[in-house]
């Protein structure tokens, strides 16, 4: 493609467009390791700091000295094991939903708040009976703060009109609740660390069914080694953490963006969305 005979609208487009997809980062024709960049980032700001201190700043310009510019936080995560300490602490004071939801707002123990745009806590109705639960935001959740708004969030959609049902029969979230980069998979240290927040958003909202959307989120929560092929369809017991042992029914299906890239796989999720129905019919 030819850049630089595109007008300033396509541009505007083709940018948005990769936005859209979750490409946010650019690749070079070089390889670049920035593990290393990381780590060297704290000597070099050592570095420059004398320099920096050496130039004075007229107080009279209302101007602020170099080294007082707004910048990234250089101080370093916390260990993963406090962070996660810390985490279990946090949820456990929740006794509400928004005290959950300021809890998250206020931990800083997970990298991976540090680059998304916006905390996505959760919608629909928190007094529904049915819970569901992804992976991680995407892009256009990151943008918005709410889980599932993107091209999945509108199958998800369809799929619960197929069975009689909206956004105000559930109550939608994700096991992380910051968009990874690049729309990645969650590291597993990134999902240990954000698990006791949504063990306790599902007690707190206490759903008589959980379904988890996808092979992470059904891995994660229910303890699952298979993958989402065999796993899905099948009902199992969700333990609720810190609730004395109680457990809550559970059943995972495919993640609306895998159906989105293997549309033929629409007819099992079929299946477990009828397998839903009739559960609720039950309740």
């Amino acid at each position: 493609m030819d850049v630089q005979n595109l007008t300033r609208e396509e541009l505007v487009a083709i940018a948005s467009w990769y936005a859209d997809v979750g490409i946010d980062l650019t690749v070079g024709e070089l390889p670049r390791d920035r593990f290393a960049e990381a780590a060297a980032e704290p000597a070099r700001a050592e570095r420059r700091q004398p320099a920096e201190a050496s130039v004075p700043v007229p107080q009279s310009q209302g101007r602020v000295a170099p080294r007082d510019l707004a910048r990234p936080s250089a101080t370093a995560a916390p260990p993963p094991d406090e962070a996660t300490r810390t985490a279990r602490e946090l949820a456990a004071a929740a006794h509400s939903l928004d005290e959950l939801r300021a809890a998250l707002e206020n931990f800083d123990g997970c990298a991976l708040k540090r680059t998304a745009n916006r905390l996505v806590f959760a919608d629909g109705n928190p007094q529904a009976r049915i819970m569901l639960v992804g992976e991680a935001p995407g892009a256009d959740e990151d943008r918005q703060g709410l889980p599932f708004v993107g091209r999945a969030g509108q199958l998800l959609d369809m799929m619960l009109r197929a069975i009689d049902m909206d956004r105000s029969h559930v109550y939608i979230a994700n096991v992380v609740p910051w968009r990874p980069p690049g729309n990645r998979t969650p590291s597993p240290q990134e999902t240990a660390i954000c698990l006791p927040f949504i063990h306790r958003q599902i007690a707190l909202v206490d759903p008589a069914i959980v379904v988890c959307l996808g092979g992470s989120a059904a891995q994660t929560l229910l303890g699952l080694k298979e993958g989402i092929m065999r796993a899905r369809g099948v009902w199992r017991d969700f333990t609720v953490e810190g609730e004395g042992g109680r457990t809550i029914r559970a059943l995972a299906t495919l993640h609306p963006a895998y159906l989105l890239r293997q549309p033929a796989h629409k007819r099992l999720a079929w299946r477990d969305l009828r397998e839903l129905k009739r559960a609720v019919a039950k309740l």
